[in-house]
């Protein structure tokens, strides 16, 4: 059995939650990981990185405008 806390704030544990896990798990032996919330955190990957400078180096001539490059994509992927 598991449940995740969602919080918005470290400062949000409280004793609350611990009893909660306590009661829950009872004397069960129980695994706590903490991680920073990375939902709006973005890195890109070396191969990702190579697109993008390989992009950098076309002509400009042949550049496509954002938003056509998005709504190309949105048709292809249905992103």
């Amino acid at each position: 059995m598991y449940t995740t806390y969602h919080l918005t704030s470290a400062q949000e544990v409280s004793t609350d939650i611990l009893d909660a896990i306590k009661a829950m798990f009872k004397s069960k032996p129980i695994t706590i990981i903490v991680e920073e919330d990375q939902s709006g955190d973005y890195e890109l990957t070396a191969d990702m990185k190579t697109i993008l400078e390989e992009r950098l180096q076309e002509d400009e001539k042949e550049y496509l405008p954002a938003l056509q490059s998005i709504g190309d994509l949105n048709k292809k992927y249905g992103l």
